[in-house]
Order: structure tokens, then C-alpha cells, then sequence
């Protein structure tokens, strides 16, 4: 995010999951991990994105993409793609950026008991595809108890998309109450 509207620049990444509710296809936002304060109390408080203090990086070096997710000084998943490598076809890249996305939003009251347990829809609004591209790639992940992205493991990896766009985060809507 090296431009984001009242955060200014930072890096986030995560873990998300293809599903589908009462048969809309879309992604599920498993662990996000950012190394900005600020983004990450508006994403919980507001969404409730499952948000958490890491360093991820995202560098081009030569031919290869790379990402990587360190929580403290523990590197717990390193992603590698070919850079630029093949154009992605960008009429399917801006539907899937355009499909609905989900994350339970889970607020404890101050008792420790469920005030809060909501499944939200929200989609991402005014979509500038800039680029899409797709090529080989790799993932590994290590085992981490507060980083838990290796609990989900990768048995093979079937596609990996570098994505550069503008894009507004648009607002959620509550489509399950879990404790009503």
C-alpha cells in the first residue's frame, strides 16, 4: 500500500481464502499481517479484519518477485514469483478484484464474553487495473504460534498473480449475526 489515503505508505499481507456464501464466489480474509499501527486498529475496529503487527516486504530482485513475512525476528513465509513473466488477462483479473470478500468480525465484550460475532461482505470499489501478471511460483511457510500461516498447509501451488492497482476499500455490510 505505498499510497493509501490517510495511512500513507505501508505493507500488508495475508492469507486468503477462496469460498462462496449462498453462492457468491469470493475470498475469505483468513490473517493479515501489516507493519503500520494505524491501518491495522482502523481495519479491526471498523471491519474487523483479523489484522497484526509483522514485517512483510514485497522487492523485485532481477528476475523474481519477492515476498516475505517476518513476525519479529522470525521469518515465517517467503513467496517467490517470476517477475513480470507472462501478462494476465485483465478482464479476469478485475473480476475477481471486484467479487465480494468476507471476514468475521469477532469483539469480545469486556467480560471476555462474544459482544461482537458477524460475518461481513465488502468489496473493493473503484478497481484501476495498472497491471496483471502470472508466472511460476513458490511458497514456504514455517510454523509460528502467534503467526499461525503454515496451520493452512500448501500442498501445491497453483497459480501466483503480481497485481498493481488503484483501488478504494469499500465499506462493509453485516450479512450474518452470529449471536442474534
Amino acid at each position: 500500500m505505498p499510497d493509501s489515503t490517510g495511512f500513507g505508505d505501508y505493507t500488508e499481507t495475508g492469507q486468503v481464502i477462496p469460498v462462496s456464501f449462498r453462492g457468491r464466489k469470493g475470498g475469505y480474509s483468513h490473517s493479515l499481517f501489516l507493519n503500520d499501527g494505524p491501518p491495522i486498529a482502523g481495519g479491526r475496529e471498523l471491519w474487523g479484519f483479523p489484522k497484526k503487527l509483522a514485517q512483510p516486504s514485497l522487492r523485485a530482485e532481477i528476475d523474481t518477485l519477492v515476498g516475505a513475512l517476518d513476525y519479529g525476528p522470525v521469518r515465517v513465509a517467503t513467496g517467490t514469483m517470476g517477475y513480470k513473466y507472462k501478462a494476465a488477462d485483465h478482464a479476469v483479473i478485475k473480476a475477481a478484484l471486484e467479487a465480494p470478500n468476507f471476514l468475521l468480525k469477532i469483539i469480545p465484550h469486556v467480560d471476555g464474553s462474544p459482544r461482537i460475532c458477524e460475518l461481513v461482505e465488502y468489496y473493493l470499489e473503484d478497481v484501476d487495473l495498472k497491471g496483471a501478471w502470472t508466472g511460476p511460483g513458490a511458497l514456504d511457510l514455517h510454523a509460528h504460534a502467534l503467526a499461525p500461516v503454515a496451520d493452512l498447509p500448501v500442498l501445491e501451488v497453483l497459480s501466483a498473480t503480481h497485481i498493481i492497482a488503484d483501488l478504494t476499500l469499500g465499506l462493509g455490510k453485516v450479512i450474518h449475526d452470529y449471536l442474534a
